[in-house]
């Protein structure tokens, strides 16, 4: 890479004076767009009306590179076959790219590369058609002879389907070949709760849980493009068709910094698309929604849900496009309009490169500034900053340990190893509850075919609203598996858990987790809620609800509270010498039993009898068509040990149940105070 990187600028400057180029990967490339005072662009600079620091450092401009950008359309091959007869009212064919003085690839200086991404996957079929005709109608009418186009598509994983080229005919020709309707069906959004606006009490399936990792993906994928890009020290334009990203609740907001950043790094702007264009929807949902149920259409709780739906799915978009210095078209029908609006802020403008004095590659965050020499007054356009690479291998012990800390902090997340993150909340006090944190990190992304064992840190972190640390993680484990258990390892996976003890309270949960044979990292971060039971009233006052297809030894956990025996003694799901595993992704199999856990507090509290019962019970809905039901349980008792706590186990056999998504909810009534309560949530059986 290192190499490719001297190849690349050596071609890029063969027309200016001569440069030494050094074999390091710390050449940092900066992009300036200069305007005078009333706006107008300033394309006569030299290098010498430049200076540039890094972190106030001066550093020497080791590559000057002007790039000057056409704005005039070219017009398609049938309107140029029209004007044969009046040349003079048309304008030439688009230049191809310059071959480059080493053959090693076309020469982009002077072109404009944007990359159009299909996001197929968050498309319906109708959306799917109104970015096609979008991409082709700038390609017909819009196309100048400056810009290098490339395709990606997203439906299952990121593919390139055309590399950067101005061959309008092949542009049109793949696009044209666009099968409508491809993953359109991955499109639809699940759900990680109830239905609010649903009053009726029917019960209805949801996608809760199962849309958890969605947005996740499709940033990876994002990330993953802005990577690809960044092989070209240009300014890069990537315009994303798509209808949303939907938030599930339990989003990992490192995952959308990292993407962002990536997209810094890389010199891309993002300029997405919503494909729905402008939406106006009746007060009971268009042709493809179900018909509510309740109450909720006529007290417009309905339509404020839909409406919250549509912004919180545009609010990433947006926050993508203004974070990497790009713009998103939002609410309009004309969606070309958001890729000329690209094209426009791709226009004339610096290439300067250098050589950071500051070799170090620790992460970190390094401010850039830009200035003209002299006299000369602009406004200038370039990113401020830029984290710089990281190594791991060569850190010693205490190198390591700060590693962790600083990667909580800098501000540069790490998303090489995945995790996928639940957090629950036991009561344990008036204002005191036990925080029971699991991770979960796929098998596949640990390699023990060769090693028959690996170290794994954990570190995290817990703030209140307004930023104050209020509890920490700070752990260690060692996995071990014998030959067998290593080779299934990739159709597996490894869980750990902690707890914590925080009051009521909203919080940030930034945690990361690291494997320390390769130096993989993972960084999870989300926000959650712990309410005030103590205040609350109308209804049942419920623990978190637990899921769980597995029961093992507290000893052949990976992981599990730490090593402290008095979180271990508070921990609800530890029990006997027995641990449950809480199941993230509500996948369960038909060989397996459903364990389910919660707890119910001051049962007949409002009452003047010192007796309590409280009945509880497990259904399971195929659709509308209740598919299990299981036997009642009623407790009179608190559990030992917990006043004012009923704890309740069901386990459920489901080798009778036939495979598919269920809808699994567990109904609590306190018959003295007549109050009820249920929660729902979705389940798969393979």
């Amino acid at each position: 890479m290192k190499c490719w990187w001297v190849v690349l600028i050596a071609a890029y400057c063969l027309a200016q004076e001569p440069t030494t180029f050094k074999t390091s990967s710390n050449l940092v490339i900066v992009n300036v767009t200069v305007r005078d005072k009333s706006g107008k662009l300033v394309e006569n600079l030299k290098k010498e009306d430049f200076t540039i620091l890094e972190d106030d450092k001066p550093q020497a401009l080791s590559v000057f590179q002007v790039e000057q950008l056409s704005t005039d359309p070219v017009l398609s091959t049938p309107q140029q076959q029209q004007l044969k007869a009046r040349p003079e009212a048309g304008a030439p064919p688009l230049a191809p790219a310059k071959p480059a003085g080493d053959g090693s690839r076309p020469s982009f200086k002077d072109r404009r590369l944007m990359a159009f991404f299909f996001d197929f996957a968050s498309m319906q079929p109708a959306e799917q058609i109104r970015a096609k005709d979008a991409a082709l109608k700038f390609l017909d009418q819009h196309m100048t002879s400056s810009d290098l186009v490339s395709i990606l598509t997203y439906s299952n994983k990121l593919r390139v389907v055309e590399d950067f080229t101005d061959d309008r005919e092949r542009l049109r020709t793949t696009i044209s070949g666009f099968r409508i309707g491809e993953s359109s069906e991955l499109a639809v959004d699940g759900a990680t709760g109830g239905d609010d606006t649903d009053t009726s009490g029917s019960f209805a399936a949801d996608d809760t849980e199962f849309n958890i990792f969605n947005t996740d993906q499709k940033l990876s994928a994002l990330e993953s493009a802005a990577k690809q890009l960044g092989a070209f020290p240009e300014k890069k334009a990537l315009v994303y068709f798509s209808s949303g990203i939907s938030k599930t609740g339990v989003e990992n907001q490192s995952q959308l910094r990292s993407t962002v950043n990536a997209a810094i790094r890389a010199n891309v702007a993002f300029y997405p698309i919503d494909a729905r264009g402008l939406i106006a929807a009746p007060p009971g949902g268009d042709a493809s929604t179900p018909s509510p149920k309740g109450t909720g259409i006529f007290t417009a709780k309905a339509q404020r849900a839909g409406r919250d739906k549509v912004n919180d799915q545009q609010e990433t978009l947006d926050t993508l496009a203004a974070d990497t210095g790009g713009k998103a078209l939002l609410d309009n029908n004309d969606l070309s309009v958001g890729i000329r609006q690209a094209q426009t802020d791709i226009s004339t403008y610096y290439l300067l490169g250098y050589y950071s004095t500051n070799g170090a590659e620790d992460g970190r965050y390094r401010k850039i500034r830009v200035r003209l020499n002299g006299q000369l007054q602009a406004k200038l356009d370039y990113r401020p900053g830029y984290y710089a690479q990281k190594q791991f291998k060569n850190f010693n012990s205490s190198d390591k340990e700060r590693q962790l800390e600083e990667a909580l902090t800098l501000g540069n997340p790490v998303t090489d190893l995945p995790l996928a993150i639940e957090i629950d909340y036991f009561r344990i006090g008036r204002d005191r509850y036990f925080v029971p944190i699991s991770v979960k990190i796929p098998g596949s992304s640990i390699d023990l075919s060769k090693r028959a064992s690996t170290n794994l840190d954990f570190i995290g972190q817990i703030r209140d609203g307004s930023g104050k640390l209020v509890t920490g993680v700070r752990d260690g484990i060692t996995v071990k598996l014998n030959q067998d258990a290593a080779a299934q390892l990739a159709r597996k996976q490894l869980q750990y858990d902690t707890g914590v003890v925080v009051a009521s309270g909203e919080y940030r949960l930034t945690f990361l987790a690291r494997e320390n044979q390769t130096g993989k990292m993972g960084t999870f971060e989300t926000k959650f809620t712990i309410p005030d039971l103590v205040k609350q009233s109308g209804a049942v006052r419920l623990s978190s609800v637990v899921w769980s297809n597995q029961r093992e030894p507290l000893a052949a956990s990976v992981g599990t509270a730490g090593t402290s025996k008095k979180l271990l003694a508070m921990h609800p799901l530890v029990q006997d010498g027995q641990k449950l595993v809480p199941s993230i992704t509500r996948v369960f199999h038909k060989d397996q039993k459903m364990f389910v856990y919660f707890e119910v507090y001051d049962s007949g509290t409002e009452t003047d009898q010192k007796l309590s019962s409280v009945a509880a019970e497990l259904t399971m809905y195929r659709g509308a068509v209740k598919a299990l039901e299981s036997t009642p349980i009623r407790l009179t008792r608190a559990a030992a040990n917990r006043p004012n706590t009923m704890a309740f186990t069901f386990q459920i056999p489901l080798a009778n149940l036939q495979p598919g998504r269920y809808t699994a909810q567990v109904n609590v009534i306190d018959e003295l105070t007549k109050k009820f309560g249920f929660v729902r949530t979705s389940v798969v059986i393979q």
